[in-house]
C-alpha cells in the first residue's frame, strides 16, 4: 500500500460545456477546482463555493470524506468568465440585462433618492455579471472527482519523499546503536579496573599506617587491616560488589534492544503503507524515551554523544512524520 503524506495541492480547469442560468456560458468560459492540503490530526474539510453551488457541498463533503483520511483540506470552486477582447457588436450586453438592471437602480433610488445613477462602466459590469452562466452539477462533480485524484497522486509523491527520509533516520539510529552496544562492556571495565586500584590503595594505605604504629610494625599491620574490620579477601570482594553494582546500574542493553524493536516496527509499517500516521507517532515517542533513558544511564563521554545523536535524529523523525497521513 502507499504511504501517503496529508500536505498536497491539485487544480483542475475544465469547459463549463452545458452551463446552466440566464444565458449560456460562451467560448472559453471555464469551471477551476482546487484542493489544497496540510497536515492536520484528523480530517478538516472547508469549502469555497459560489453561494449557487451550496447545494452540492453535502456531495463533494462525502467524496473527499471517501478519498481522504487526515489533514486540513481546503476546496475552491470558480466559474471563470472568457477573457475579454476587443469590443464589437457581439460585447454588447442583451436588452433582458439592461431592463435589469436599470430596475435595481430604480428601486435602490426610491428608497435613496440621492443615489447617482449607475456608470456606462458600471451598467456593462453588472450587465455581464448577469449573464454567467453556472456549470451543471454534474460537471462540478466530475471536475472534483478529477481534482481529488490529482491531489491523491501528489500526497503519495510527498508520501513516498517521507519514507525515504524516515529509512534514512532509522539506517543512521541504527548505526548509533551498534556504536553504544560494545562501549557498555568497556565502560564496566575499567569501572571494575578502577574499583580494583581503590581496593589496592586502600590495602597499601592501611599497611602503610600499620608500620608506623607503635611499639611494632607486625602487630601495627594487623591492627590497620582488624582496624577496618574487614579482610583484605573481603574487601575485594566488596569492591568486586561494587563494580557489579555499577554495571547493573549502567547496562543499556535492553534499552538498545527495545530501541532496535521499535526501528524495526516503523520499517515494516513503512513497508506496509497505508493509515499510519498515529502510529508512527507513538513509536517516535518510544524511541524518544529509549534515547533519554541512555544518556541517563550513560557513565561515558561516548555514550553521552551518542544519546544526544539519537536525541536530534529522533526529533527529525517526529517533524517528518507529523505530515504522514
Amino acid at each position: 500500500m502507499t504511504v501517503f503524506s496529508m500536505t498536497g495541492y491539485a487544480s483542475v480547469l475544465a469547459q463549463a460545456a452545458g452551463a446552466t442560468g440566464p444565458a449560456p456560458a460562451g467560448p472559453g468560459a471555464a469551471l477551476s477546482v482546487e484542493l489544497r492540503s496540510v497536515n492536520g490530526r484528523f480530517l478538516d474539510l472547508a469549502f469555497k463555493l459560489p453561494e449557487e453551488l451550496r447545494g452540492i457541498e453535502p456531495t463533494l463533503r462525502e467524496m473527499l470524506a471517501g478519498g481522504l483520511r487526515r489533514g486540513k483540506v481546503e476546496m475552491r470552486v470558480a466559474v471563470r468568465a472568457p477573457a475579454a477582447g476587443p469590443a464589437d457588436v457581439s460585447d454588447l450586453p442583451m436588452p433582458a440585462a439592461l431592463e435589469r438592471v436599470a430596475r435595481l437602480q430604480a428601486a435602490v433610488q426610491a428608497r435613496l433618492p440621492q443615489a447617482r445613477g449607475f456608470s456606462v462602466h458600471e451598467v456593462l459590469h453588472w450587465s455581464r455579471e448577469t449573464t454567467t452562466a453556472l456549470p451543471p452539477e454534474d460537471a462540478v462533480l466530475e471536475a472534483a472527482a478529477q481534482c481529488l485524484q490529482a491531489l491523491q497522486e501528489s500526497r503519495a509523491r510527498e508520501g513516498a519523499k517521507l519514507v525515504a527520509v524516515l529509512l534514512e533516520r532509522t539506517r543512521a539510529l541504527r548505526e548509533l546503536a551498534a556504536r553504544a552496544a560494545p562501549l557498555v562492556p568497556q565502560v564496566v571495565q575499567r569501572q571494575q579496573a578502577r574499583f580494583l586500584e581503590r581496593w589496592r590503595e586502600a590495602i597499601e594505605g592501611a599497611d602503610a599506617a600499620g608500620r608506623t604504629d607503635a611499639p611494632g610494625a607486625g602487630a601495627g599491620r594487623a591492627g590497620g587491616l582488624s582496624g577496618s574490620g574487614l579482610s583484605p579477601q573481603a574487601l575485594q570482594e566488596r569492591a568486586l560488589q561494587e563494580a557489579a553494582t555499577f554495571a547493573i546500574r549502567i547496562d543499556v542493553a535492553e534499552e538498545l534492544s527495545r530501541l532496535t524493536a521499535h526501528l524495526d516496527e516503523i520499517e515494516r509499517l513503512l513497508a506496509r503503507g497505508g493509515e499510519l500516521g498515529k502510529r508512527l507517532d507513538f513509536l517516535i515517542q518510544e524511541l524518544h524515551r529509549e534515547a533519554n533513558t541512555l544518556g541517563s544511564k550513560s557513565a561515558a563521554l561516548e555514550l553521552t554523544g551518542i544519546s544526544v545523536e539519537m536525541k536530534v535524529l529522533v526529533e527529525q523523525l517526529r517533524e517528518q512524520v507529523q505530515n504522514i497521513e
